[in-house]
């Protein structure tokens, strides 16, 4: 591993808001030129992400209103993690959640920072194999429909646009990779 070459070092740190999702901080950085900065910085708690692939060679995804974004997307069935919440049980809660199901086996596919200028959130993703049907049981406040598509179908959704979450297009690409190293 290389040694860190660039570095930042907060001197002062002020609250801005705080909510039940998210955190605004407006930070004073010491720059490595022994300047100073201001940085506002969105602290989340993460997230967890799953990615059901079953032996027929179908992925399980969502598709859910967005309303940051105005529309309905295709996703990977995904959650925010509470404060300390371990990733792996909260990837497993939401396959049983958004898609009704369990696994038995799962593979990491690691972890990935979606926004990285200026947000703390961490998403830390699974595939899941060996599937079984269960219930599905959604939140009070979440719609969605999950739906099996051909993997080779979502990685086409992936490189036309059609697909845009970064965790969803992180994970297919992740998949397709292993696949095609025979690693799954």
């Amino acid at each position: 591993m290389e040694k860190t070459v660039h570095y930042e070092k907060t001197l002062t740190s002020e609250v801005l808001f705080e909510g039940r999702v998210i955190t605004l901080t407006k930070d004073t950085a010491l720059l490595e030129n022994g300047k100073t900065a201001e940085r506002e910085v969105v602290h989340h708690h993460g997230g967890a992400c799953i990615l059901p692939y079953f032996e027929d060679g179908t992925i399980c995804m969502v598709r859910q209103f967005r309303y940051a974004m105005q529309q309905e997307l295709w996703e990977l069935p995904a959650g925010k993690l509470e404060k300390g919440e371990d990733p792996f049980e909260a990837a497993k809660r939401e396959l049983d959640e958004e898609c009704g199901l369990t696994a038995d086996n799962y593979i990491s596919l690691g972890q990935f920072f979606p926004t990285v200028g200026y947000d703390t959130e961490v998403i830390y993703t699974w595939v899941a194999t060996g599937l079984h049907k269960t219930q599905m049981h959604l939140d009070a406040d979440e719609f969605l429909t999950p739906d099996r598509v051909p993997l080779d179908k979502a990685y086409e959704m992936v490189m036309s646009g059609e697909i845009r979450d970064g965790k969803t297009i992180a994970g297919i690409l992740k998949l397709k990779a292993l696949i095609a190293e025979g690693r799954l």
